[in-house]
């Protein structure tokens, strides 16, 4: 039997050697037919400790690694990650008190 691969955004790199991985499907709504997005996280193994947060991911079912554990991180699809932003306050705040 084939094993089956799914693609999802890395929620969570906390734990050691796993990553949290949120997989989002649209299905149609059996009664009123809206198309409708349901979401599943899943526990993947990342030996590396090599994906982080906001990254697509490419995973596959395994055998049980552990209780919650039966899948394995494959390959990035598209780097993601967090963008810092910086704000300059002194100026944002004399516009606002010039108004």
């Amino acid at each position: 039997m084939p094993k089956r691969i799914l693609i999802g955004t890395v929620t969570s790199d906390k734990t050691d050697k796993t990553v949290t991985v949120l997989v989002e499907r649209k299905v149609k709504h059996p009664l009123y037919g809206k198309i409708i997005r349901r979401s599943k996280k899943y526990h993947a193994h990342d030996e590396k400790n090599e994906y982080t947060l906001g990254d697509t991911v490419r995973i596959e079912e395994t055998k049980p690694i552990s209780k919650t554990k039966t899948w394995i991180v494959k390959d990035r699809v598209q780097a993601g990650g967090t963008q810092a932003v910086e704000a300059d306050l002194e100026v944002e705040a004399a516009a606002a008190s010039t108004t």
